[in-house]
C-alpha cells in the first residue's frame, strides 16, 4: 500500500483529500505545517507528497527542494489555487512530478498520483494507466472503444485465408494491424514480407513482387526470387495499393485468383501459398469509378475491409501513446525525461494530429530530444493548439530567406488569444471555456506570449 504524506495549511484541503485518498486505497497522513512534514519525511519514506504551494515560513518550491535534498526518490505534486506558468516551470524544474489547480478536476487529480506512483513501480495493480499487455497485438498501444473494436476484428479475421484491406489515413497504425494479424494467425511462424507500392519505381517493383530470371534485363546476373516466393507459407502486406501501376495490378490479380505468378523472364508458373493483406490510405472505390484501379482486383483484395481510425477520433489514447513515446526515446537518447506536463499534455489533448500516431511519436521524439529537465514542458513541443486557424493565418508562401515557424505559431496563438479575449470582454473565464482549455492554461499563455493583461480581468 502506498504512503502518501499531504501538506496543507488548509484544514477543509486537508480533511477532504486524506478522506478522497484513503477511499482509493492509499495509506494517507496529513499535516499542517511544512517544518513537522520535513520532520515527518525524515523520520519515513512517503512514496508520494502532496504540498500546497502558498505557505506560511516555507512555501511549496522551498518545502520541494528540501524533500528532494534528504529523500531524492520521494515523487512531489504541487497543488495551489495561485498557479502560474513560470512558477509550473520552476517548480518542474526543481524536480516536482506534477502541478495542479486545487479546486479542479478530482478525477484528473487522482490519475496523475495514480501514474506517479506507477512510475515508481509503487502501483503495479493499477490497469488505468498501464499499457496493456500488447502480446498478440505486439506494437499496437490504445484502450479507446476504437481500437478494442480493431482488436476484435483482428481476433475474428485472423486465421481466416480471406484477403483483408486496411484503410485510413497516414500515420494511423496499418502495417502495425496487419503484422498484428499475421501473429496471431497459423502462418506466424512464416514469413512477413512488407513493401510500399507507391515508394518504388514500376520496373522495380515488379522485379521485387515477382522476382527475375538471369538475363532477363541488364543487370540479372543471377536467378533472383520475388517477395511473393519468399513469402511463401506466409503473408504479404502490400501497403499503398492505390499507387499500384495497371499493368502489375493484372499480375496482383492472377496471383489473388490463380495463386501462381510467374517471374520476369520465365517461362513456367510459381504456385504460392501466401495471404495477402493491402493497405491504402485512398479512396479506392472512387479510383475505381475514374478507371485507376481495376474493379475485379479492388473486390478481391476487399474481402474483409479494416478501418484504422485517425488520432483524432480516438484522443483517450494520447496520452498511453505519449508515455510509451517517451518512455522509447528516453532510452534511445539516454536521456532522464520520464513524463509531461499537464500543459504539455493539454497541447496534445487540443490538436487535431493530421499526420496521426507517426507525427505525435515524431512531436514526443523532438521533444525529449531538446528537454534539458526531466520532465516535457510546452516549450519543447512544437505544435499549434489551432492547425485550422494556422492553416487560415499563415502566407501561402513561404519567404525566400525561411522563416521560424515556432515564432510565426506563437503569432497565431497570440492572436487567437487576444481575438477571444476581446468576444469576451476580457473575461479570463469565459475566454478560457470559449478556447476550450483550463483558466489555469489560459493564464499560463497569457504569461508566455506576454499579452497585456491590463482591462482582461479574471
Amino acid at each position: 500500500m502506498a504512503k502518501i504524506l499531504i501538506l496543507d495549511d488548509d484544514q477543509g484541503m486537508r480533511e477532504f483529500m486524506e478522506i478522497m485518498l484513503t477511499k482509493e486505497g492509499y495509506e494517507v497522513t496529513s499535516v499542517e505545517s511544512p517544518v513537522k512534514a520535513i520532520a515527518m519525511c525524515r523520520k519515513t519514506a512517503y512514496d508520494l507528497v502532496i504540498t500546497d504551494l502558498k505557505m506560511p515560513k516555507i512555501d511549496g518550491i522551498e518545502f520541494l527542494k528540501t524533500i528532494k535534498d534528504q529523500r531524492p526518490e520521494t515523487v512531489v505534486i504541487l497543488i495551489t489555487a495561485y498557479a502560474s506558468g513560470e512558477t509550473a516551470i520552476n517548480a518542474m524544474k526543481e524536480g516536482a512530478f506534477d502541478y495542479v489547480e486545487k479546486g479542479g478536476n478530482i478525477e484528473e487529480l487522482k490519475a496523475i498520483i495514480r501514474h506517479a506512483l506507477t512510475k515508481n513501480g509503487i502501483a503495479p495493480d493499477e490497469q488505468a494507466i498501464q499499457e496493456p499487455t500488447h502480446t498478440p497485438f505486439s506494437g499496437m498501444i490504445g484502450t479507446s472503444r476504437e481500437m478494442a473494436k480493431i482488436f476484435s476484428t483482428i481476433k475474428k479475421v485472423a486465421d481466416t485465408p480471406a484477403n483483408i484491406l486496411i484503410l485510413g489515413e497516414s500515420g494511423t497504425g496499418k502495417e502495425l494491424v496487419a503484422r498484428a494479424i499475421h501473429a496471431n494467425s497459423k502462418r506466424s511462424k512464416m514469413p512477413f514480407m512488407a513493401i510500399n507500392s507507391g515508394g518504388i519505381p514500376e520496373n522495380l517493383l515488379e522485379s521485387e513482387l515477382f522476382g527475375y530470371m538471369k538475363g532477363s534485363f541488364t543487370g540479372a546476373y543471377n536467378d533472383r526470387p520475388g517477395l511473393f516466393e519468399l513469402a511463401r507459407g506466409g503473408t504479404i502486406f502490400l501497403d499503398e495499393i492505390g499507387e499500384l501501376p495497371p499493368v502489375l495490378q493484372v499480375k496482383l490479380l492472377r496471383v489473388v485468383q490463380e495463386k501462381s505468378f510467374r517471374r520476369i523472364g520465365g517461362s513456367e508458373d510459381i504456385k504460392v501459398d501466401v495471404r495477402i493483406i493491402s493497405a491504402t490510405n485512398q479512396n479506392l472505390q472512387q479510383k475505381v469509378r475514374k478507371g485507376e484501379f481495376r474493379e475485379d482486383l479492388f473486390f478481391r483484395l476487399n474481402v474483409i475491409p479494416i478501418h484504422m481510425p485517425p488520432l483524432r477520433e480516438r484522443k483517450e489514447d494520447i496520452p498511453l501513446l505519449t508515455r510509451h513515446f517517451i518512455e522509447k526515446y528516453a532510452r534511445e537518447f539516454g536521456k532522464e525525461v520520464r513524463m509531461i506536463s499537464s500543459y504539455a499534455m493539454e497541447l496534445l489533448m487540443n490538436y487535431a494530429f493530421p499526420g496521426n500516431i507517426r507525427e505525435l511519436e515524431n512531436i514526443i521524439e523532438r521533444g525529449v530530444a531538446m528537454e534539458t529537465s526531466n520532465i516535457i514542458l510546452p516549450e519543447s513541443l512544437v505544435i499549434t493548439s489551432d492547425p485550422t486557424q494556422q492553416t487560415k493565418d499563415v502566407e501561402s508562401e513561404i519567404p525566400e530567406k525561411g522563416m521560424d515557424l515556432n515564432a510565426e505559431l506563437e503569432k497565431i496563438e497570440r492572436r487567437i488569444i487576444e481575438k477571444a479575449l476581446i468576444r469576451c470582454r476580457g473575461s479570463k473565464t469565459r475566454t478560457a471555456e470559449l478556447l476550450g482549455v483550463t483558466f489555469d492554461s489560459l493564464r499560463y499563455r497569457i504569461e508566455k506570449l506576454g499579452i497585456n493583461q491590463e482591462d482582461n480581468p479574471a
